[in-house]
């Protein structure tokens, strides 16, 4: 695989898993507060906003910035895919067109020639 195709999986792949250590600690704490589960939520879900923060830290970006900002569309489409998979709430064609454009925001963001 040339590293032109590389780099970007790589990113991409590091997105994912920092979407999932966000979404799954915002939710701990969402539980906790709406939905009134036990405060001992928090302590998982504190350590996952960690791993979160740590993990997107690996990508391979000059800017902060930068890395956020491409980083937000990939984390709109895993809260979809968090909403249809753990929530059973299909995302509707609203949430599939708005995903949609932000990905395709984040690619600009994440592959345009600099």
């Amino acid at each position: 695989m040339t590293a032109y195709v590389a780099a970007p999986l790589l990113a991409l792949a590091i997105f994912v898993a920092a979407a999932i250590g966000e979404i799954a600690g915002s939710f701990a704490f969402w539980s906790v507060f709406r939905l009134s589960k036990s405060v001992w939520w928090l302590l998982p879900g504190t350590a996952s906003l960690i791993a979160f923060a740590w993990i997107l830290t690996r990508t391979d970006a000059a800017f902060a910035g930068r890395a956020f900002a491409a980083y937000g569309g990939v984390f709109i489409v895993s809260s979809l895919a968090w909403l249809w998979l753990i929530e059973r709430l299909p995302p509707d064609r609203w949430d599939t067109l708005g995903g949609a454009v932000s990905l395709a925001g984040a690619a600009i963001i994440l592959l345009a020639p600099r």
